[in-house]
C-alpha cells in the first residue's frame, strides 16, 4: 500500500471526532474561514467547515453545485490536482451519506470516475512507464493519495445508504485501500445488521497487511457481539490489550463490555467495566442491559444501584433495560420508583419506547390499573405499547378487558401485530367468547396464523410469536408445521426461532421434537457460534432428563462455551445428581475452560442436593481464591441451603453474618426459617423470624412458618400469639 505523506493524519482525533458528529472520515488539515457562497467555497477549497462534521441541512444542499463545478471547469483536468479540490468532493460524499441519498452521491461518484480523480488508470500508467524523474513520481503518489481519500468517502457513502454491492465494487477497484477505507465498508455493513459480512471484511483486511485502529476495532465488536461470536470477541480484546489500547479509550471500552454481555459471558463484561479507569453511563447500560436480557433482573438492580452511587445519571437506554429487569422479577416497588424518576426528569415526553417499557413493567407486575392510567396518559403511544397493555390482561386472565384495549387500539389506527394478535386472542379462551367472533384456545392462536397470512407484509418476527403461542398451549405439532410453513413461505428460521422451540421442548418435556431441532440448528451450522444456542440445546435436553445426551452435546462442540457446561451442570443440579454435576465442572476446567460466577450457582445448588457439605465451602472460597469470583447474594443464599438442608444452622448463621450486601436479605432470612422448621430449631427459628418482619411485613408466610414451629415444639400459647399477630397487623 502507497504511504499518504502529504496528509497529516490524527487518527486518535478522527476517532474521538467520529463518535461526536456520526461521520466517518480522515482528518485533514486546512484554512479556516466563515460560510461563504456555495460556489466560492468550491472554487477556493474552503470546505473545512463542512468537512469537520458541520455538514448542511438537507434543504440547505444544493446538490447542483457538483455539476456547476463541472460545467464551469473547476474540476481539475490535471491528475496533479491539488489538495483543495479533494476537500469538497469530500464533503458533499459526507452530506449524501448522512442523508441517505443514493441518487445524488451516484451523481458525484459518476463526476469522479468521469475526471479519473479515483486514480484507477494513473495507477496503471505508473506500472506500466518506467521511474521517470524523482518529482513526479511524488506527483503521482500524491495523486494516489487523494484517489485513496476520496475512495473512502464514495465507499462509506455507498455503505450509509445501504449499497453494500457498489461500496464493495468501488473498494475493490481502488488501487489504493486502507484501515479507513475499509472500516467505511466494516461500518456500514454494521449498522446494517450484516455482522457476518463485517467480519468478513476484517479477515480480507488483514490479508492485505493492515492492522485495526480503536475505529476498526469499534465496529468489528459490535458485529461479534450481534452475531454472538464469543471466541472471535475474546481473540480481538487480546490483540487490543497486546496494543495497548485497553482501558485507554472509554469507547473503545465500552464496545467490549458490550461485546461480551451481548455474547451473554457477563462475568467477563463485569471484569472488563471494573478494570476500567473510568466508566460513563455506556458502560453500566451495556452491562445491565446484559444481565436484564437473561432474565438476572436482581443482579441488573443492583449494579444499576452500583452506577447511581458513583453520580452517573441514567440515560433512557439504561432505563429501558431497569424496566425490564423490574418486570423480570415483578419488583413493583421498585419499578414504581424508576417511573417516578423518569416522569420527573419528563423522559415521557417524546420516548414512545419508555413509555413501552413502563407500561410494560406494570402489567408483568400485575398492576394493570396502573399499566391502563400510564398509557391514557402518554403522549404518543404505538402497536408496542397497546401489545404491552393486553397482554397483560391476557395473562390475568381478564380476557373482557384485553378485548376493550383490542378495539381501542384499533379505533387509534393501529394495525396488530401477530404478537398483538396471539395475546388478544388467546384472552379469549379465558372467556370463552365465542359470541364475539373469536375462537378459544387452540383455536385463538390458529385465528391469528391465518390473519398473519394474509397481512400484505410478513416478516421472521411475527411468525416466530406463533411458533411461541402454540408451543405455550402446548401444541408441539402446530408449532412444528407452523415452522414448516413458515419456511415453505421463504423465511428463515434465526436463532430466535430455535430458541423458542428448544425453550418450549424444554418445558413440555418433548425430547423427540426437541431432536428435530438441534438437527436443523446443526444443518444450518449455527451452534458452533452461537453460545446461547448451544446452551438452549443442552438445557432442553438435560430439563427432558436426557443428561446424557445433553452431556454428548457439550463434548462434541467444536468450540467450548462456559455456558453450555453451565446448562449441563444445572441440569444434573436440577434433577438431584450432584455428583455427576462436580464431575462435568472437573472435566470443564481440565479443557481449560474457566467457571464464572454462574457455574458456582449450580455447583453449589448441586451440593446441597446431596449434601456435600464440605465440597461447598471448598468451592465458596475457591470461586475468590482462585478464579477471582466476588460472591454475591444468590451464592450465599445456596450456601446456606447446603447448611440448612444438612442442618447445620449455626453454620448458616455465620453465612447470614458474613453476607456483606443489606439488600433483598429477607429472602435470605426466610430460607433459614425454613429449614428451622424442618429440624424443629424454635431459638434460631425465631431470631430469623423477627428479621424477616422486620424486612418484609408483606410476607405472610412467615407467620405461618413460625406458628407450625411453635406448634411442633408443643408451645400452643406462642402459636397462637403468632395467629394474634397476623390479625393485628391485618396480614390475613
Amino acid at each position: 500500500m502507497l504511504a499518504r505523506p502529504w496528509l497529516h493524519f490524527d487518527r486518535q482525533k478522527q476517532w474521538h471526532d467520529s463518535r461526536r458528529s456520526g461521520l466517518l472520515g480522515i482528518h485533514v488539515v486546512s484554512s479556516t474561514c466563515s460560510k461563504p457562497s456555495y460556489a466560492s467555497l468550491w472554487k477556493n477549497g474552503w470546505f473545512d467547515w463542512l468537512w469537520f462534521g458541520d455538514a448542511p441541512k438537507p434543504k440547505e444542499l444544493d446538490m447542483s453545485v457538483a455539476v456547476q463545478v463541472e460545467t464551469k471547469g473547476l474540476v481539475p483536468q490535471s491528475v496533479t490536482a491539488h489538495s483543495n479540490h479533494v476537500t469538497p468532493f469530500v464533503a458533499l460524499l459526507k452530506a449524501c451519506a448522512k442523508r441517505k441519498d443514493l441518487y445524488q452521491g451516484t451523481q458525484i461518484h459518476n463526476v469522479l470516475l468521469k475526471r479519473d480523480l479515483l486514480g484507477k488508470h494513473l495507477d496503471n500508467e505508473g506500472k506500466s512507464s518506467s521511474n521517470g524523474a524523482g518529482h513526479e513520481r511524488g506527483a503521482r503518489q500524491r495523486c494516489l493519495g487523494y484517489g485513496a481519500v476520496l475512495g473512502a468517502a464514495v465507499v462509506d457513502m455507498y455503505a450509509k445508504c445501504g449499497a453494500f454491492q457498489k461500496a464493495r465494487q468501488v473498494l475493490d477497484d481502488l488501487p489504493v485501500r486502507d484501515v479507513v477505507t475499509w472500516s467505511s465498508l466494516i461500518a456500514g455493513y454494521t449498522y446494517y445488521g450484516h455482522a457476518t459480512e463485517a467480519l468478513d471484511c476484517l479477515d480480507q483486511m488483514r490479508e492485505e497487511g493492515l492492522s485495526p485502529d480503536p475505529l476498526t476495532y469499534a465496529f468489528v465488536l459490535k458485529a461479534c457481539g450481534t452475531t454472538k461470536a464469543l471466541d472471535k470477541g475474546k481473540r480481538l480484546h487480546d490483540e487490543i490489550v497486546e496494543k495497548g489500547l485497553h482501558g485507554k479509550d472509554l469507547v473503545l471500552s465500552n464496545c467490549l463490555v458490550d461485546m461480551y454481555a451481548k455474547c451473554g459471558a457477563l462475568s467477563a463484561a463485569q471484569e472488563v467495566l471494573e478494570e476500567l479507569p473510568e466508566r460513563d453511563v455506556v458502560s453500566w447500560s451495556s452491562l445491565i442491559s446484559g444481565y436484564a436480557g437473561v432474565g438476572h433482573g436482581e443482579k441488573a438492580l443492583h449494579l444499576f444501584e452500583q452506577m447511581q452511587h458513583e453520580g452517573i445519571l441514567p440515560t433512557s437506554v439504561t432505563y429501558l433495560s431497569v424496566l425490564k429487569a423490574c418486570a423480570s422479577i415483578g419488583a413493583l416497588d421498585k419499578g414504581k420508583e424508576i417511573h417516578d424518576e423518569i416522569a420527573r426528569r419528563g423522559l415521557l415526553v417524546n420516548d414512545v419506547a419508555l413509555g413501552s417499557a413502563v407500561v410494560d413493567m406494570y402489567a408483568k407486575c400485575g398492576a394493570l390499573p396502573k399499566a391502563q392510567q400510564v398509557l391514557d396518559e402518554l403522549p404518543a403511544r404505538n402497536i408496542v405499547s397497546w401489545t404491552a397493555l393486553i397482554g397483560g390482561y391476557a395473562h390475568q386472565g381478564q380476557g373482557e378487558q384485553a378485548l376493550r384495549c383490542f378495539e381501542q387500539m384499533q379505533c387509534e389506527g393501529h394495525s396488530p401485530t401477530a404478537v398483538t394478535l396471539v395475546c388478544v386472542l388467546t384472552a379469549c379462551g379465558t372467556i370463552a367468547a365465542v359470541d364475539q367472533g373469536m375462537y378459544v384456545k387452540c383455536g385463538a392462536v390458529a385465528k391469528a396464523q391465518q390473519v398473519l397470512e394474509g397481512l400484505p407484509v410478513q416478516d421472521v418476527v411475527s411468525w416466530n410469536a406463533l411458533i411461541t403461542g402454540w408451543m405455550q398451549l402446548g401444541e408441539a405439532e402446530q408449532a412444528f408445521k407452523c415452522l414448516d410453513h413458515m419456511q415453505r413461505k421463504g423465511f428463515t428460521p434465526t436463532s430466535v426461532t430455535f430458541l423458542c422451540l428448544l425453550k418450549a421442548c424444554g418445558n413440555i418435556g418433548a425430547v423427540d421434537k426437541g431432536e428435530q431441532v438441534h438437527d436443523e440448528i446443526i444443518r444450518q451450522g449455527l451452534l458452533e457460534d452461537d453460545a446461547f444456542l448451544a446452551m438452549a440445546v443442552v438445557e432442553m435436553y438435560a430439563k427432558c432428563g436426557a443428561l446424557l445426551k445433553a452431556r454428548q452435546v457439550v463434548d462434541e462442540l467444536s468450540i467450548e462455551h462456559v455456558v453450555s457446561w453451565n446448562a449441563l451442570i444445572a441440569g444434573y443440579a436440577q434433577k438431584g445428581q450432584g455428583e455427576e454435576a462436580l464431575d462435568c465442572f472437573a472435566s470443564m476446567q481440565a479443557k481449560g475452560i474457566l467457571p464464572d460466577a454462574e457455574t458456582f450457582v449450580y455447583i453449589l445448588k448441586a451440593c446441597g442436593t446431596v449434601g456435600l457439605i464440605e465440597n461447598a465451602q471448598e468451592y465458596f472460597v475457591t470461586m475468590k481464591s482462585k478464579f477471582g469470583i466476588k460472591p454475591d447474594l444468590e451464592h450465599y443464599s445456596y450456601l446456606l441451603d447446603v447448611f440448612g438442608r444438612a442442618g447445620h444452622l449455626d453454620k448458616a448463621v455465620k453465612v447470614i453474618q458474613k453476607i456483606p450486601f443489606s439488600d433483598n436479605l429477607s429472602a435470605v432470612w426466610s430460607a433459614l426459617l425454613d429449614a428451622c422448621h424442618k429440624w424443629g430449631d424454635v431459638n434460631v427459628g425465631k431470631w430469623a423470624f423477627e428479621q424477616v418482619r422486620q424486612l418484609d411485613r408483606s410476607d405472610t408466610t412467615v407467620y405461618d412458618i413460625m406458628g407450625k414451629i411453635y406448634a411442633a415444639a408443643g408451645m400452643q400459647h406462642d402459636a397462637e400469639n403468632v395467629r394474634s399477630m397476623q390479625r393485628k397487623n391485618s396480614v390475613v
